[in-house]
């Protein structure tokens, strides 16, 4: 369980996501999936059998989302060269692929979601009947997009990379803190040790009282689980069948077995945080009566 339990966890869905509970683990497929329906259902399924709670995509208009001034830039593809905004439009999937998504995320158990990228992206997830929204970090300071999320009144889970206190105050002033998670992150791909600033997490814990959770992009699990025991409510970890394929987010993703151990490990450090009353447990007792000379 997280240690921080004086804040009012939020819901999505039918689980809550706070101190006391139990970390709410996301499987960020992202765009790791190229496009290929096949691949993101193969993801979910690797979510599943990690023991994860959720899988989360990424919506994009990319006419909208795509910079200016990369869209006309050449690009090398599995798929040949094509401009960045051809590419964008390439990996993005539509409604009929959503519908299968959905599907089999309920199969399997799963909560499915995504970050969506613009306003018309907002739209579409509410028309897919997602539990919740995730503001990307690079969308923290996107304040027609923020405004548009909180007109769902759907839980939103904030992501904080590349972004300042003064920036995270003006998205939490269009938010609100009602129905709002924070997550940690620090958006360098993949994340070295010295940039993860873990302690952060104290920070918007007091500063926001909201429950907050982390988003890595290391490598390893190590850093995911201290920022558990440092008491993030929520882990999310990029997913991946392979950190050889092709895209800009494998390298920093985990593959299969890894992510599978990090769940496991997320669900020990629960069970060994404890309350912090100090007592002599029932384990204790034989050596107790075997060791101990002096009675109190």
């Amino acid at each position: 369980m997280s240690i921080e339990t004086n804040i009012a966890p939020v819901a999505i869905g039918d689980q809550l996501v706070g101190g006391g509970q139990p970390v709410y683990v996301i499987g960020e497929i992202g765009i790791n999936h190229n496009g290929d329906i096949d691949i993101a259902k193969k993801l979910i399924d690797v979510a599943a059998v990690a023991g994860a709670n959720a899988v989360k995509f990424q919506k994009r208009t990319p006419d909208i989302a795509t910079p200016m001034a990369q869209r006309d830039q050449i690009r090398q593809t599995p798929w040949g060269e094509m401009t960045y905004l051809d590419y964008r439009y390439r990996v993005e999937f539509e409604e009929a692929e959503y519908q299968k998504i959905a599907q089999h995320a309920a199969d399997r158990g799963l909560h499915w979601f995504a970050s969506p990228w613009d306003v018309p992206s907002v739209e579409f997830l509410e028309n897919q009947g997602v539990p919740t929204h995730k503001v990307a970090s690079a969308s923290v300071t996107d304040h027609e997009l923020l405004r548009a999320l909180a007109d769902t009144g759907k839980p939103i889970i904030l992501s904080t990379g590349m972004s300042t206190i003064e920036q995270i105050d003006a998205a939490v002033d269009i938010l609100g803190t009602d129905r709002l998670v924070m997550m940690h992150a620090t958006s360098t791909y993949p994340l070295p040790p010295e940039e993860a600033n873990l302690r952060t997490i104290h920070t918007l814990t007091e500063r926001y009282q909201v429950p907050v959770g982390y988003s890595g992009h290391e490598r390893g699990l190590q850093i995911s689980l201290a920022a558990v025991a440092l008491g993030a409510v929520t882990v999310e970890r990029h997913i991946t069948l392979d950190r050889t394929m092709w895209g800009s987010d494998q390298a920093a993703s985990l593959e299969p077995a890894g992510f599978t151990n990090l769940v496991r490990d997320i669900r020990i450090l629960e069970q060994a945080m404890g309350d912090g009353e100090k007592r002599v447990f029932p384990g204790e007792l034989a050596p107790l009566s075997r060791l101990r000379r002096v009675d109190a």
